[in-house]
């Protein structure tokens, strides 16, 4: 394959470290253009210098003049706009868009626009504006890679489908640091425990979604955006060891599935790579040493917010995007112990039947809604 000369967003995240693991394995492959960060610019002055990043950008704005000061070889921008105008440039060949939650959105859709293959590692992006991005990566012929582990196994499966009928998409959970405890030790669960995942190291506020399962909703809706598979021919299925990482079943009943151990760099590099497989330092699979596979079905009952997610869905228009922006700030006040676990999927269920319904909402609308519900959940919980 040709060099690609890439732009990491949200580089100092977990994604975005590991993939520029990624780069550190194939330096003769992989090229950073720019690379952006919220809040960490100690981080994303270490990353520019270690890989040569010709531009970076600093979302925080109060961060800029530390930021440029420290850095004399690389442009140094400051804020969302900035992000927006940089990803468009006729020097980056693909966007790996790894920032967290809604903020991934809008720098996506100006990649696309400018006709970047995407990487996306954000499903909120899909979560809140999947028929608008979708139209628009249609319109500009523009591939949508998945970096999910989740969905980049739908992805690797259907490359092996040959072009037959999908019969049902069999999304694989983890079930989280909850997964055996009770109703009533849920409720009382802190936020520490809810950061003690037991299979993937990720930051605070996927790791929280995990906790809810509303990580495994989101992943739901991003398939149903990305695959073209309607929500009810989507099933999750908890497996804990993490080792299948998502299934296609087709008309005959054959299944395939893709297995890994749990690295988040392999569905990140494939996508970087993709149609290519590079080599990767990771641990390889011993069938003989696995001993045994469980699988379990979902308890929607302990864990509502993935119930909210196919209800979301299901209502179509700016549901999801309210249901996505009532979870960042619900999530957002439970890390900061303002909140109860159980206040997350409460607080969202409200946000949902408090959003005027648009059924066809443009890029203008999901902005709108989302600002709208975001609000209206911070105040209820802050």
């Amino acid at each position: 394959m040709e060099k690609r000369r890439i732009a990491i967003l949200g580089s100092t995240g977990s994604i975005g470290r590991q993939a520029l693991d990624v780069v550190r394995l194939h330096r003769d492959l992989f090229e950073v253009e720019l690379l952006t960060a919220n809040n960490n610019a100690e981080l994303l002055a270490a990353q520019a210098r270690e890989f040569d990043a010709n531009n970076v950008v600093i979302c925080n704005e109060t961060l800029y003049d530390g930021l440029a000061a420290s850095l004399t070889d690389t442009k140094v921008f400051a804020g969302m706009d900035s992000v927006c105008d940089l990803v468009v440039s006729d020097s980056i060949d693909m966007v790996l868009t790894s920032m967290v939650g809604f903020s991934g959105l809008r720098p996506t859709v100006a990649a696309i626009k400018a006709g970047k293959p995407i990487a996306l590692a954000n499903k909120e992006t899909l979560v809140a504006g999947g028929s608008v991005v979708m139209d628009l990566a249609r319109k500009h012929e523009v591939p949508i890679l998945p970096v999910d582990s989740e969905p980049s196994a739908i992805f690797q499966c259907l490359m092996g489908a040959a072009g037959n009928k999908v019969r049902k998409i069999h999304l694989t959970a983890s079930g989280g640091p909850f997964r055996t405890w009770t109703k009533e030790q849920i409720a009382a669960a802190t936020y520490e425990q809810a950061l003690k995942h037991p299979r993937w190291n990720m930051g605070a506020k996927i790791t929280i979604d995990s906790a809810t399962m509303m990580n495994k909703g989101f992943e739901m809706i991003e398939a149903r955006w990305l695959f073209g598979t309607a929500p009810q021919d989507i099933s999750i299925v908890v497996h804990p060891q993490s080792i299948i990482h998502s299934m296609v079943e087709f008309e005959d009943g054959a299944v395939l599935a893709q297995m890994g151990h749990p690295d988040m760099r392999e569905p990140i590099q494939f996508a970087l790579s993709f149609p290519e497989r590079l080599p990767l330092d990771n641990v390889k699979l011993d069938f003989a040493a696995l001993g045994s596979l469980t699988f379990e079905k979902p308890d929607f009952d302990r864990f509502p917010c993935l119930g909210l997610a196919f209800e979301a869905i299901s209502r179509g228009g700016n549901i999801p995007c309210a249901m996505n922006a009532a979870n960042e700030a619900a999530v957002a006040a439970y890390l900061a112990g303002k909140a109860s676990f159980y206040d997350i999927s409460r607080i969202i269920e409200e946000a949902m039947a408090e959003t005027s319904f648009i059924a066809k909402p443009s890029l203008d609308d999901i902005l709108a809604t989302n600002g709208e519900a975001y609000a209206k959940a911070k105040e209820k919980l802050w």
